[in-house]
């Protein structure tokens, strides 16, 4: 299969940092407000480091992200200035922020406290709007959003044309569950800025709206424009998200792996090679690319995928070491400062201790009343033995009219099951079709257990009512 993508005239509009990222965001916005330095010779014939280090802020001041050792060589790059310069604020900012970027793309631990440490330095030495972006940015990546809006906020108001505040707030206040707060940041982005990441941004709220048909044209024409690698890798793992999350199998797959060779270390690509393959039944290399992706960026959501794969497979002992390494990443997040508070819900009411799953998804649901946090809490709630209240949860996680916007099977699928408990069974019968049609593939694990579940249903008797 061909993969198509959408193509418009190039835009006048200087192009800004990108917005998919809110790391690279940042540290592009920082980069803009640095001095040349001026009176320097390049050398003839830079080695690979230097050239890493220009092709870096290259990439990142024209609003690209950088690949992960271009990142790298600049971290290198202002650390050493910052030994002769340590009241160099501007070049702390821009060293907290790549921190905050290296941590969000690697999920290896220590880089979100260092971008801690040189983003409060910055902010004692250059209270700059691009600082308060790293802090916002910092905060977001820890899914501590109400910080994050409150940083973002701050440097919006000091720079009120930075478009870049705006991307960060639609992130924080996505997190929060502010429906209305997002659609009032993301009108005044695309005031502000016309770009392949704000394109990337606005099809990440369009998939939140529902709007599918329209996130996929916008993720689309953002990996068509892209001009640097890690850019357009970036826009079509998110396009590959979009078509796996509708069912396109195949599509996705192929999005998947362009992505990972136009970027060989975008593991989120990789992580989504496995999703796609699993689905199609290629399960040996399915488990190939998770284990990969989680040998280059551990992160606990890759393995709670493997181990549901280990565990629809029937391959027992092999899901409960991978469920081990669940728990020991997000103990390690926490050491990080990242409240994986969410995930960890998911896990435990599917997994673990659905009593203990309620127990944290009550207090995430105090803390961010988002759609993800209603769904999780219905769920467990039902997996707890509290299914009528787990109604109410699992309702506003998917009825448009309470902010449940996003086409998502497994919402549907968990909305499903607890009214089949309940005997709502005319409810449940639409609900779980209605997962299956979204995406037939969406868990290995649960997939099945959705069709068996709307198979014992059976057909609905003559002369029932429509579902309301």
């Amino acid at each position: 299969m061909e993969i198509r993508l959408r193509r418009r005239p190039a835009r006048l509009t200087k192009r800004l940092p990108v917005a998919a990222a809110a790391g690279v965001a940042v540290l592009a916005g920082v980069l803009l407000t640095l001095p040349p330095e001026r009176g320097r010779v390049p050398a003839p014939a830079p080695g690979p480091a230097a050239q890493a280090q220009t092709q870096g802020r290259g990439a990142l001041v024209a609003g690209v992200p950088a690949a992960l050792p271009a990142l790298t060589a600049l971290i290198g790059e202002h650390e050493t200035r910052l030994r002769t310069r340590p009241r160099d604020g501007r070049a702390w900012a821009v060293l907290g922020a790549a921190y905050v970027e290296r941590g969000r793309r690697t999920g290896t631990g220590g880089d979100f406290p260092r971008a801690e440490r040189a983003l409060r330095t910055a902010l004692r030495l250059d209270p700059s709007p691009a600082t308060l972006e790293g802090l916002a940015a910092l905060a977001v990546a820890r899914r501590d959003f109400r910080a994050g809006e409150r940083w973002a906020e701050a440097a919006r108001k000091r720079a009120p044309g930075r478009w870049t505040a705006q991307a960060l707030l639609i992130d924080a206040r996505t997190g929060l569950g502010d429906i209305d707060g997002v659609g009032r940041a993301l009108e005044r982005m695309t005031k502000l800025e016309s770009s392949p990441a704000v394109d990337a941004r606005v099809a990440a709220v369009y998939r939140d709206q529902g709007r599918r048909e329209d996130a996929a044209a916008r993720i689309s024409d953002a990996a068509a424009a892209a001009g640097a690698p890690a850019e357009r890798a970036a826009y079509l793992e998110q396009a590959g998200r979009l078509a796996f999350e509708r069912g396109d199998r195949e599509g996705a797959l192929l999005f998947f792996q362009e992505a990972l060779r136009t970027d060989p270390d975008q593991r989120d690509a990789q992580a989504g090679q496995g999703r796609a393959l699993a689905a199609l039944g290629r399960t040996t290399q399915a488990l190939g690319a998770y284990r990969a992706a989680l040998a280059r960026q551990p992160r606990a959501e890759y393995a709670l995928e493997l181990g549901e794969l280990y565990e629809s497979l029937g391959l027992g002992q092999a899901a409960r070491v991978t469920y081990d390494l669940v728990r020991e990443r997000v103990r390690a997040a926490a050491v990080d400062g990242v409240d994986e508070g969410l995930l960890l819900g998911r896990f435990e009411a599917d997994h673990g201790d659905p009593g203990a799953a309620v127990r944290a998804l009550r207090a995430e649901w105090r803390r961010r009343p988002s759609t993800a946090a209603a769904d999780a809490l219905g769920w467990a709630l039902h997996r707890a033995g509290h299914t009528r209240q787990a109604l109410r949860y699992a309702t506003r996680a998917t009825d448009a009219d309470l902010g449940g916007g996003v086409r998502s099977a497994p919402y549907a699928y968990h909305r499903g099951v607890i009214e089949r408990a309940l005997g709502r069974y005319g409810p449940a019968r639409r609900h779980l079709a209605e997962a299956l049609r979204i995406n037939p593939y969406f868990s290995p694990l649960h997939a099945p257990r959705a069709r068996g579940a709307l198979a014992a249903l059976g057909e609905p008797p003559l002369g029932d009512p429509p579902a309301s």
